[in-house]
């Protein structure tokens, strides 16, 4: 359900905000949106797929959230900002605790955005079963204009629920990492979505990637594409053939729809098959959605998909508004990679240590900890915290040491992309693509054995996750936080009851550090899961003295029973000599 309650705003012109309130009741559905099988999915209200969220710039947006599930949720509206109400942000651990089965919270902040957006489950990979819809924040005064506003979503789908292919992924016996393979490729939730054009028209398509692994090559035979927003930042008009959105990546384009009817046209979205291990033979991943012109003939134009060969380069877009990026305050170094761990499992981490979430989620810590808030132990062993000073500017370069492209997405800012380069990040300027009017965005796909430097303004106190998503990617540890300003965010905020009733309801510490404890014991805090030793621990420099002693033992003892026996010896001697064999 869906209502409005107009506030009237004062000031000149009397401007209109809204406050725009969804009732979501979060369930369970059957759906089939493949025409392959039928299952259970997350739904809203008793529907599936979720309805869309429409807000303008300047209303308020409420969600009122009650979990029906027999397992816990949380609702991360991706790319807001959430300026001064950190705690509606949703990953679970970070800025909240989970919703425990048959209990509410409510989502409330300001929409000081506009641009294509979407809102997800941040909960265990919970949004690839469903729960995941677009979110559509209008901008009154849009810099380009067009006569329709179409929303595209593409996604990829699993047969099975998204625990058991979360058990099959992180098990001891896929020491190799290998994703669970989706079993097809969705637009707008369903393999039977159309699309109508009326001649002479300019359409607005907001392509939004809801996938929780797969990367998407699209294009519309015989249209051009002008891209105007990337991640809900507007860019100098820009046309294309064919471009790709890596999983929660927008673009939105403007296409203006031919003259006649005499044919119809498919839309492409072809999934990136080299993320794939194994290339089932059932997967069809070159999807289409035929737009028509006139629904009484099937004559449709020649293809022209080309898929993964796209030149598109997102790099090479330009800002509407010019960027000018000042060299960094704070620069931060990040590798990452895959590896086995000590618990038996192929994990994902940044510098060698994968990300456990805190048992108290770091917000709570963060507003609650008085001057350790200041102090990055408090958050936990492995939260992977780095600590950020006020409206520092900051650098990260992130090196991808895996033979897999990676999207990353940071909360709560966007940030410009800088440079890139191959190989590994060691600083070297000369060796770095740079850019000097750089693009903004959220989410950014670092290629195989490529590095990328991004930068971004430490302007919004608060914990902010950074992190792949690729969903199986950081439920395994392919995670960091990025602690912004503390001592700013206790002075300007102050916790909501309600988000620390819920870490109650669900039986977890709602107060103290990592650890839930008082100042810096952090026992009890979850660590330990790291990289196996390369080389004898003292356990095992123990038992390889051992073995040694006991070799040793051996053949003293062999030794020492053949020359016990001299009288045998001597025998052994004369028949010898004389050509017999030795004795036995």
């Amino acid at each position: 359900m869906r209502y409005l309650s107009l506030l009237l705003a004062a000031g000149a012109g009397l401007t209109q905000a809204a406050r725009v309130v969804y009732d979501w009741n979060i369930t369970y559905v059957n759906a089939n949106p493949d025409n392959l099988f039928e299952r259970q999915v997350v739904g809203v209200n008793g529907k599936w797929p979720l309805p869309p969220i429409h807000v303008n710039l300047g209303d308020t947006l409420v969600i009122n959230a009650h979990n029906s599930l027999d397992v816990p949720t949380a609702l991360h509206s991706h790319g807001m900002f959430q300026n001064n109400t950190p705690w509606m942000d949703g990953p679970v651990g970070v800025t909240q605790c989970a919703i425990p089965p048959n209990y509410n919270l409510t989502y409330e902040f300001n929409i000081t955005q506009h641009g294509s957006y979407w809102i997800h489950s941040h909960y265990m990979g919970q949004y690839m079963d469903g729960l995941r819809g677009p979110m559509i924040l209008h901008n009154p005064n849009e810099t380009y204009k067009y006569d329709e506003d179409v929303i595209v979503t593409v996604s990829d789908w699993y047969h099975d629920q998204s625990k058991n292919n979360l058990d099959t992924f992180l098990s001891i016996y896929n020491p190799t990492g290998a994703e669970p393979v989706p079993q097809s490729g969705l637009i707008n939730d369903s393999a039977n979505t159309t699309f109508s054009f009326t001649p002479g028209k300019t359409y607005r398509l907001r392509f939004i990637n809801i996938s929780g692994f797969s990367t998407f090559y699209l294009s519309i035979d015989g249209h051009t594409l002008d891209i105007i927003e990337v991640d809900g930042i507007e860019t100098q008009r820009t046309s294309v053939d064919s471009f790709y959105l890596t999983a929660a990546q927008r673009i939105s384009v403007l296409v203006t729809a031919k003259n006649n009817t005499d044919l119809n046209y498919y839309m492409h979205a072809d999934m990136a098959i080299d993320m794939f291990d194994v290339m089932p033979d059932d997967l069809m991943p070159n999807i289409t959605a035929p737009i028509y012109y006139n629904t009484n003939h099937q004559n449709f134009a020649p293809s022209q998909d080309i898929g993964m060969d796209s030149p598109f380069d997102d790099y090479l877009l330009v800002p509407l508004v010019n960027a000018t990026v000042p060299e960094p305050d704070q620069s931060l170094n990040l590798t990452f990679n895959f590896d086995v761990t000590t618990d038996g499992f192929n994990r994902g981490m940044f510098n060698e240590l994968p990300y456990l979430s805190p048992k108290v989620p770091t917000i709570n810590t963060m507003l609650g900890m008085g001057n350790l808030s200041s102090n990055v132990d408090v958050y936990g062993p492995q939260s992977m915290a780095f600590m950020m000073k006020h409206l520092d500017m900051i650098e990260v370069a992130v090196s991808n040491f895996d033979a897999g492209n990676h999207p990353f997405h940071l909360h709560g800012h966007t940030f410009y992309m800088v440079g890139r380069g191959n190989g590994t990040w060691t600083g070297d300027h000369s060796t770095t693509e740079w850019f000097s009017n750089p693009m903004s965005r959220d989410t950014i796909l670092i290629n195989s054995e490529t590095y990328a430097v991004i930068r971004f303004r430490a302007d919004n106190p608060g914990p902010w996750f950074f992190h792949c998503h690729i969903d199986w990617h950081l439920e395994s540890g392919l995670a960091a936080t990025f602690i912004v300003a503390p001592e700013v965010a206790q002075q300007r905020m102050t916790l909501p009851q309600a988000f620390k009733d819920v870490c109650t309801a669900g039986g977890n510490p709602a107060e103290g550090n990592a650890a839930g404890k008082q100042g810096l014991d952090l026992s009890g805090a979850p660590s330990g899961i790291t990289l196996l030793y390369d080389g004898f621990t003292a356990k095992g420099k123990g038992a390889m003295a051992a073995c040694c002693l006991c070799a040793l033992i051996g053949m003293a003892s062999i030794v020492f029973y053949a020359l016990s026996d001299p009288e045998k010896k001597a025998r052994g001697i004369a028949d010898a000599q004389r050509g017999a064999a030795p004795p036995s």
